[in-house]
């Protein structure tokens, strides 16, 4: 600052003062400026006196000035403040310091315009803070600078803090980050901050009178923010702030105002970027064009391989182009790895570690719920650990609950287990590659440090001794697919939580194969015949998978897996027989049964479990009827029974307070909006009511009959069974329709002495309080007179009124009625 005053040149002219700026100018540069200060110049020099102007100091370095129009201050009475005021203004409009984005920003505009409109929001003068998330590499700092300088100069004063994750872990660097913040907002470097608390309050005390822009890129703690932005308060009217981070947790909750999740390239513009790097043009050459978009498709939209691959690959040959490529599919590009490697070392513990390593190698693309299960019974507390994966953009969960991961972070976890042991396979503690698996298993060189091996061959491509399992002790993973074992099945693993063998070729699970802390057994397209010999207590048993089992004719007996969450009997073509053990499965949340196409019927046993969930029967075919014990099932959510031989809906699912979609009889969808057409269908023409209505002895129901849509013939031809419905609404567009022959007909069928009437003959949807309780008062009464029957007749518009009638009608004798 008190560099600035000096190159200030006070001059008064007219009664006023000019102050024209001499910053980085030089004397011989001035004649050739244009605008205001460029005239203020030339006048200056022409009168200039070395004695008279002594101020003026002179720099070598040359700055655009000519642009920018003088300041007039008028009726001064303090030169001093004036002086200090101009050159606070002057230095922000000299601040020309761009941040370098990148010699090919390809895609940057359109994220930065993105993001810019989110900035921009109505509530301008509001503080406003933006999170921008992503992957290491995406490009969440390129962006940000690209932000920082396309606004930055629309703020009283910008700063923008890189590195800060490795600038925090340095000596002093968290008061160097709160120092270097103080110089870019007030251009000083004279205050010295002593420790971090003192920070925070000379950062809150002067920071809320200036409107920032503040970029803190590369967050990863919360104690990062506190100490460079710690609330809202510390800024001044209208100011914005943009965090940057891998970490979604920094950004959770009312920390931010907004979240931008940075997305991946896509192929067009991931080429582009490739190729400003290997070719220094916006495409490929004709030669290297199936190469390029090989290269593309390995880096998966991800700007850092594709600038570091292009950049390796640039001016080489084809062949080495080739050979590059075979090499990635084993080791990842070092640069590439170091970079991603940072969000895998930020990780808290051994455990989250295990799993994003587990998931790396095993279960990419499998349920999320079913890889909880296995990795909890590893004792890896796998909820939180997942969730703090997808918060570090280490995995990803889709909308259907499968774990995904970027091909290069998979690459990454597995180069993170090669590096250990680069020549012994069998120290590696998960073993993924096919040929390597093949080595070890051959050779029966496997050790204690495996702990997890996959190998998916063609079927019956390979057949192995058990024994080269024997040396696994802490084998915990096991996924096998076209292989074939020999021997006997003591040698595997008494660790194994996981098996999954597609093609498991045996007629029965093996007797000596212990199998005790399984937690997930899936042997899909396998040969059982029978399940188990002889069964084993499975209390840690979660998952059993026995799907397209061609082979299979009966479920094994349920009495020993008392734990069992989801049984999946997928197109079992012979299956015909469900064990009546299968009641025993008290905490069961889905059973698939779709595509038994042998199957006939279910245990009554079934009916009984209270935690089960889904309820999948599609494709079974001659499956023909389900229970009104169905409503037992409090817990039922999900039931798909499409595509079977049932043509009747049982009277006790509509009774269901928990289920929320249904697939039956030809209904499709939400039950708030298949049960009002399964109710219609049962009074429509083109049904015998006395047969769909079918109400259990003790029980009572609410038929819904829309006389505005019902033909005089259909409402003349239910008069016979209405004596046998409990209550009945009968729902009228007007006076007129309500006095239809036909309807009239239809209701003194139901004159009789037991019947109490209320009815509603208002055409207006809104009925008055007093209205409701006289009408409500009046069923009440009815219900103490022995009444078995109610009638409500509305007519017009759903309404309040005839919501509370009807629930005043289902209430009485305690009767369980459905209407719509």
């Amino acid at each position: 600052m008190q560099e600035l005053v000096k190159i200030i040149e006070c001059r008064r002219t007219m009664g006023h003062m000019v102050l024209p700026v001499f910053y980085g100018v030089d004397p011989s540069e001035v004649r050739h400026q244009t605008g205001d200060v460029g005239n203020v110049f030339r006048k200056l020099l022409n009168n200039y006196d070395e004695n008279e102007y002594e101020a003026i100091e002179w720099k070598n370095a040359l700055v655009e000035v000519g642009g920018i129009a003088g300041f007039v201050v008028l009726n001064h009475r303090n030169e001093s403040e004036d002086i200090k005021d101009i050159v606070e203004k002057v230095t922000h409009l000299l601040d020309k310091t761009d941040l370098f984005v990148a010699d090919n920003p390809v895609g940057v505009e359109s994220r930065v315009l993105d993001i810019i409109q989110l900035l921009d929001t109505p509530l301008s003068n509001d503080v406003l803070i933006l999170g921008m998330w992503g992957m290491g590499g995406i490009g969440k700092t390129t962006i940000a600078k690209a932000i920082y300088n396309k606004v930055g100069r629309d703020f009283e004063a910008r700063s923008f803090l890189a590195n800060i994750r490795e600038v925090w872990e340095q000596e002093a660097g968290q008061m160097y980050l709160q120092e270097h913040l103080i110089y870019d907002i007030f251009k000083e470097t004279t205050t010295k901050i002593q420790n971090i608390e003192s920070g925070k309050s000379i950062l809150k005390e002067r920071l809320c009178h200036k409107r920032v822009l503040l970029v803190l890129d590369d967050v990863n703690k919360l104690d990062q923010l506190k100490a460079l932005c710690g609330s809202r308060t510390w800024f001044g009217s209208g100011s914005r702030i943009i965090i940057t981070t891998r970490d979604k947790h920094i950004i959770r909750g009312n920390r931010v105002n907004q979240v931008y999740n940075i997305k991946e390239m896509d192929e067009r513009e991931s080429i582009e970027l490739f190729s400003w790097h290997a070719f220094k043009q916006a495409s490929p050459t004709k030669d290297f064009a199936e190469s390029s978009r090989n290269i593309v498709k390995y880096s998966g939209g991800l700007p850092l391989a594709l600038e570091v691959l292009g950049s390796y690959l640039f001016d080489r040959e084809v062949f080495e182009w080739k050979c590059v490529l075979e090499k990635l599919k084993r080791i990842p590009n070092d640069e590439v790895h170091k970079k991603l490697k940072i969000s895998y070392d930020g990780l808290n513990d051994d455990t989250e570690k295990e799993i994003f390593l587990d998931i790396a190698c095993f279960f990419i693309g499998m349920d999320r719920n079913d890889v909880i299960h296995i990795l909890n019974g590893c004792g890896f507390f796998a909820e939180i650990g997942i969730s703090i994966l997808v918060e570090r953009s280490l995995v990803t969960v889709d909308d259907k609950n499968k774990l995904g991961m970027h091909d290069l972070l998979r690459d990454m976890g597995r180069e993170i287990i090669r590096e250990k042991s680069p020549k012994e396979l069998e120290k590696r503690c998960r073993l993924w590659f096919n040929e390597d698996v093949l080595d070890v298993l051959s050779e029966q060189t496997g050790t204690q440090a495996v702990e997890g091996v996959v190998l998916k061959l063609t079927p019956n491509a390979k057949c192995f001794s058990t024994k080269a399992f024997e040396n696994m002790k802490k084998l915990r993973l096991l996924q096998l697919a076209g292989v074939q074992l020999d021997g006997d099945f003591k040698y595997l693993s008494r660790n194994l939580r996981w098996l999954c063998w597609n093609g498991f070729p045996l007629t029965c699970i093996p007797t000596k194969f212990d199998q005790g802390k399984l937690v997930s057994i899936e042997l899909e397209n396998s040969n059982i015949k029978l399940v188990w010999k002889e069964m084993q207590m499975m209390e840690n048993l979660k998952i059993l998978n026995l799907s397209h089992s061609r082979y299979l004719t009966k479920t094994p007996d349920f009495s020993n897996l008392p734990n069992l969450e989801k049984l999946v009997l997928k197109d079992c073509p012979r299956l015909s027989e469900i064990s009546h053990t299968i009641g025993h499965l008290h905490k069961i949340l889905m059973i698939n049964l779709k595509d038994c196409i042998s199957l006939r019927n279910l245990p009554r046993t079934i009916y009984t479990l209270k935690s089960l969930k889904t309820l999948i029967l599609s494709g079974c075919l001659i499956v023909d009827e389900l229970e009104e014990d169905l409503e037992q099932m409090e817990s039922l959510t999900i039931l798909l029974a499409d595509n079977t031989a049932i043509t009747k809906v049982p009277f006790s699912l509509l009774r269901s307070k928990t289920i929320g979609y249904i697939s039956l009889c030809g209904y499709n969808g939400y039950s708030r909006e298949v049960f009002p057409s399964i109710i219609r269908s049962w009074i429509s023409p083109t049904n015998n009511l006395s047969s769909l209505v079918q109400t259990p002895a003790g029980m009572s129901s609410l038929v819904s009959l829309d006389a505005s849509k019902s033909s005089s013939h259909s409402l003349s031809s239910i008069s016979d069974v209405l004596t046998k419905v409990q209550s009945l609404l009968v729902e009228c567009g007007s006076e007129l329709q309500l006095s239809r022959d036909a309807i009239l007909d239809a209701l003194s069928a139901t004159n009789s002495k037991e019947l109490e009437s209320i009815a509603t003959t208002s055409q207006e949807s809104a009925v008055k309080t007093s209205t409701l309780i006289e009408c409500c008062g009046q069923v009440h009464i009815s219900a103490t007179k022995k009444s078995q029957k109610s009638l409500l007749i509305q007519m017009g518009t759903n309404c309040k009124a005839a919501d509370i009638l009807k629930e005043s009608i289902l209430q009485i004798g305690g009767y369980y009625c459905f209407y719509c």
